[in-house]
């Protein structure tokens, strides 16, 4: 940050700049006791191969994370291009969120989304405070990737989702 500066002051222009990170989208999912719980993110990145662990970052206003937590297990669901509607509606409040979405118990018992591009099944490893969000870090006890190689990811760039074009 320029010194001197305060954070709502420079939040816009450091929005629009972040805006030019490409990112896919991921839906977290999980339980709160055997009610299905999840919402969308951005932030999803591979922290470590050994031991396996990934990392999203939940907004402190989160109403979804909170509900995930106490259980100590989540889901990463990586979207393809073609799930840009589960996207919108794990990002909406007030909605029943997996009313019509197919999904089956992870091996660890949380949700896992039908044709996702790949799954991680996650034990909550650390949680830290940062800023406006929480940086979580999940140990990976499963996971697997689709079959299909055909299938493009949701991109998200610019505060727009897209696709990914070939070179």
């Amino acid at each position: 940050m320029p010194t001197g500066a305060q954070p709502s002051a420079i939040a816009p222009s450091l929005k629009e700049t972040l805006a030019r990170f490409c990112t896919g989208v991921v839906l977290i999912t999980g339980r709160d006791g055997e009610e299905p719980v999840g919402f969308t993110a951005q932030s999803f990145v591979s922290v470590s191969l050994d031991p396996p662990l990934v990392s999203f970052c939940p907004a402190k206003t989160s109403e979804s994370w909170p509900r995930i937590r106490r259980s100590g297990r989540f889901c990463v669901n990586v979207l393809s291009e073609a799930q840009q509607h589960l996207c919108f509606r794990f990002a909406e409040k007030g909605v029943e969120r997996f009313e019509g979405v197919d999904w089956r118990p992870a091996p660890g018992g949380v949700p896992r989304v039908e044709n996702a591009l790949a799954w991680f099944d996650c034990d909550l490893e650390i949680e830290h405070e940062a800023g406006d969000h929480h940086i979580v870090i999940g140990r990976i006890s499963s996971f697997s990737a689709a079959d299909q190689a055909d299938r493009a990811p949701l991109i998200f760039y610019r505060r727009q989702l897209g696709r990914f074009s070939e070179l």
